[in-house]
């Protein structure tokens, strides 16, 4: 009697890749470890090689509007333009020239930090430059093109040429100012005085003003009517002045990167790592990059 051998086994069906369940609470730590990398590399950026970049090309543009208004006559001369509006806070008002630094820079109206982001900046409680009275000017240490990184190595007798709609005006540097300096004697009616202002200190690290006075060699300006007297501005112009008006700025561009973030974090998961990257992490940057220029208003201004 023949006995009929057992059916062979069958295999069980391989179980299927277990699937990890995405855990909200690891998104949002991925999402906000996203954001501050963002706005850490965006920072550092800000202030070395985008800021230098953003610097140039404001002030070519800048330098192409001066000159077009200078060619058309239309050039401010005072703290209104030639429809008789105030000033508006970035125009450009002068050319300044420091042949012995190799400067030229394209002076703005204000000197709050986002208006020293693009160039040197004219206090705006003082008269413009070549007019009677102490006209100032401020600039960046290191920060956005460092314009007045040079500022110290200025010897005594320099010249400065400032071109505004009214004419070049010369001066002659006649010393530099720290902390504890003895001030200069008073400006009298019908003289002119220069005085560049920038940081001292590391870099990146403010901790001092650096004065620079210079007397006005060519012929005075007459001054139009002013609207804004001497020490009307508010604390973000003064030297080393911060913008508290920047920080609904920092608001809405760090609500805009965390919910980047956050679409980041999610695409990686369903749609996977290199697609994910290749299209969020130009927006990323971008969206670090503007979070940390508003950050960089909240710093002192001459940084």
């Amino acid at each position: 009697m023949t006995t009929l051998a057992p059916p062979p086994a069958v295999a069980a069906p391989p179980e299927p890749p277990h699937e990890p369940t995405a855990r909200p609470a690891l998104a949002l730590a991925g999402a906000a470890l996203c954001v501050l990398a963002a706005v850490l590399l965006g920072f550092a950026a800000n202030l070395t090689v985008v800021g230098h970049l953003q610097h140039a090309r404001d002030q070519q543009t800048a330098y192409d509007e001066l000159r077009r208004q200078l060619a058309l006559g239309i050039a401010p001369v005072g703290q209104r333009d030639y429809e008789g509006k105030p000033l508006r806070t970035g125009a450009p008002v002068a050319l300044l020239r420091i042949r012995a630094l190799d400067i030229k820079e394209v002076v703005a109206e204000g000197t709050t930090s986002e208006v020293l982001m693009s160039g040197p900046g004219h206090r705006r409680d003082t008269p413009l430059p070549g007019q009677a009275g102490t006209a100032v000017v401020m600039g960046r240490q290191w920060a956005y093109g460092s314009p007045f990184n040079d500022l110290h190595n200025l010897p005594t007798g320099t010249r400065i040429e400032l071109t505004t709609g009214q004419g070049k005006a010369v001066y002659e540097v006649t010393g530099l100012r720290r902390a504890g300096d003895e001030l200069p004697a008073p400006v009298t009616g019908g003289q002119g005085r220069l005085t560049l202002i920038t940081a001292t200190g590391a870099p990146y690290t403010p901790n001092g003003v650096l004065r620079v006075d210079a007397k006005l060699i060519t012929p005075v300006q007459p001054n139009p009517p002013r609207d804004l007297r001497a020490g009307w501005i508010t604390s973000a112009e003064e030297a080393l002045g911060t913008d508290d008006g920047a920080w609904l700025a920092v608001f809405l561009w760090t609500q805009g990167l965390l919910l980047a973030a956050l679409l980041t974090v999610i695409a990686y998961r369903v749609w996977g790592r290199w697609q994910t990257w290749i299209c969020a992490g130009p927006l990323l940057a971008a969206l670090g990059i503007a979070d940390a220029q508003a950050i960089t208003a909240l710093l002192p201004n001459l940084l």
